[in-house]
């Protein structure tokens, strides 16, 4: 027989054994769900991975987000490093700005919010899990601002007398800093003038040109009323947009002619256009007067016209027309601005039409339809009210007090007539010339009823 007592030893056992293993079951499967009691810091949290920096324009929205692995029953927090503000706790906002919030997709993503950012919403950011001892990581949000122009320390339009000097200067702020450039809005070059080397106390410079110029102060020496018009100061920092300003440079100076034909002749009964350039600025006041000083104004005899050419440049037109005995003299433009006045004089004379007495012959002296006629001057032309004169070459008056510019003579004009049938009336020659053709013919015709006559 069995012994009693051993059976119940050996029962015993059993059951010992069994509950042991359900105890190491019950603790392994309490670490699992519980990773993070104090079961000897086997499963502790950590970082999955690094906290992305942020970089946003000011006004944006920004979120950082922290990974973490084996959180168990601890919690995340995220404070602003360098004021040490908390920001939040868990899924808790603690800061009372109401731009922050936070939110996690699951234990291991937690993420926090910030809503139209503001440049002091700039620093790091801490992800913070409470272990002990604490465990940490940053990111930082770069807040950037798009550039902008300091209003009272960026220059408005200028007015410089020429030859005077120009600064400009052009304030721009933003983050990171913008760069400054200024370039001349129609393309041109802007020109920079440095002291020449060795120059004497009289100081020359040379042009230095450039398509832009780098800088917030731009200086402009001797200035030239070439460089007048728009300069843009552009300011750009690669965050969008690019901004621009306009400034204008006007540079005044008295009135200044010039006139390419100061000696002007036409034939009778043509149209006949006197020019004057005019260079001025402030604009000046353009008007043509005659020799007998009377203003000439637009009729159905005169046009006058004005046509700007630029912005201190403009061309004067008069155009006589049906031009008469009485149109031949002097006329002056003038030109008028509140630096000055001055006034340019052309002479308009007449040149005689040709004359030229064609001559009948037979059978071949007719004029031949497929030949040009040329007609040079004329012998009954008078320069001696020109000749007399001695006439210098340069067209260009300057200042009040000019005095009334003179040409001298050059060459014969000359006319080319074009082909034209000429007419059996002109002078006494056509004439002669019609009652020998008379006389041709009726001995023609005598001959001819002679011969039919029966002499016997």
């Amino acid at each position: 027989m069995q012994n009693p007592r051993r059976t119940t030893c050996l029962t015993d056992d059993w059951n010992k054994m069994v509950d042991r293993k359900k105890g190491l079951i019950v603790i392994l499967i309490t670490l699992l769900i519980y990773p993070k009691n104090n079961f000897g810091g086997a499963f502790q949290p950590e970082f999955l991975a690094p906290i992305t920096n942020v970089t946003v324009s000011v006004g944006r929205d920004a979120t950082f987000t922290c990974h973490v692995g084996y959180l168990g029953g601890y919690r995340v927090g995220w404070v602003k490093a360098d004021t040490k503000a908390i920001q939040a706790i868990h899924d808790h906002v603690i800061t009372h700005n109401p731009r922050i919030s936070v939110s996690h997709g699951d234990h291991s993503t937690w993420s926090l919010h910030i809503k139209g950012v503001q440049i002091e919403d700039g620093g790091l950011y801490m992800c913070q899990v409470n272990t002990d001892p604490m465990k940490s990581q940053t990111g930082l949000l770069n807040v950037v601002v798009p550039p902008d122009f300091v209003q009272e320390e960026t220059s408005g339009d200028v007015m410089v007398g020429e030859g005077g000097q120009v600064k400009l200067t052009c304030r721009a702020r933003g983050t990171p800093p913008p760069r400054v450039i200024w370039r001349r809005e129609d393309g041109r070059d802007i020109i920079l003038r440095e002291p020449s080397v060795g120059s004497t106390p009289v100081q020359k410079t040379r042009n230095i040109p450039v398509a832009h110029f780098e800088g917030e102060i731009l200086k402009l020496a001797k200035v030239s009323r070439a460089e007048m018009g728009a300069y843009l100061c552009i300011a750009s920092n690669g965050v969008p947009p690019t901004v621009s300003k306009r400034v204008i440079i006007n540079v005044h100076f008295p009135p200044v002619i010039h006139v390419p034909n100061q000696l002007v002749g036409a034939p009778l009964g043509t149209d006949v256009v006197l020019e004057c350039f005019v260079e001025a600025s402030p604009k000046s006041i353009n008007y043509w007067i005659k020799d007998n000083g009377a203003m000439i104004i637009k009729s159905t005899r005169h046009d006058v016209q004005i046509i700007a050419k630029s912005a201190f440049e403009i061309r004067m037109s008069l155009t006589v027309r049906n031009f008469h005995h009485q149109d031949v003299g002097s006329y002056r433009c003038v030109a008028k601005n509140s630096l000055g006045e001055v006034e340019s004089s052309i002479r308009l004379y007449e040149i005689p039409g040709p004359t030229k007495t064609q001559t009948a012959s037979w059978p071949g002296g007719f004029y031949d339809e497929d030949e040009e006629l040329d007609v040079y001057g004329s012998e009954e032309f008078d320069k001696s009210d020109i000749v007399k004169q001695n006439m210098p070459i340069d067209n260009t008056v300057y200042g009040q007090a000019a005095a009334h510019p003179t040409v001298y003579w050059t060459s014969t004009p000359s006319i080319k007539l074009m082909k034209k049938r000429p007419s059996f009336t002109m002078g006494a020659s056509s004439t002669r010339n019609r009652e020998t053709l008379h006389v041709f013919i009726i001995s023609a015709t005598l001959l001819a009823h002679l011969s039919t006559f029966d002499w016997h």
